[in-house]
């Protein structure tokens, strides 16, 4: 016999229908874009060769990939509070220019 929930409908299909839905890319609507804005946006995407869908795609997945400044900057505390290291600007200038020319 089957196993059913209270609607009657077959549980493993159910399961099985939000896996198929998990794994479907999602659509994002984005409203009252200024026409400046826009025409930008399609500019920069033709000059990549690709659709306005293409290039906007492209980069939210970048943006996505990208902590923002502020989550950053929480790790970088985080991780200064844990190590409990500091130095001062000039030992950090210091350090990026050694063995630079």
């Amino acid at each position: 016999m089957k196993r059913e929930d209270r609607q009657g409908y077959p549980v493993l299909a159910f399961q099985q229908s939000l896996q198929h839905y998990d794994g479907m890319a999602k659509s994002i609507t984005v409203r009252d874009v200024p026409d400046e804005t826009s025409a930008e946006l399609t500019a920069r995407a033709a000059l990549t060769g690709r659709s306005l869908q293409e290039y906007l795609r492209a980069q939210l997945v970048k943006l996505a990939d990208s902590p923002d400044p502020e989550v950053l900057l929480a790790r970088v505390r985080a991780r200064k509070a844990a190590t409990r290291s500091s130095m001062t600007v000039d030992q950090i200038l210091e350090h990026r220019d050694t063995g630079r020319p």
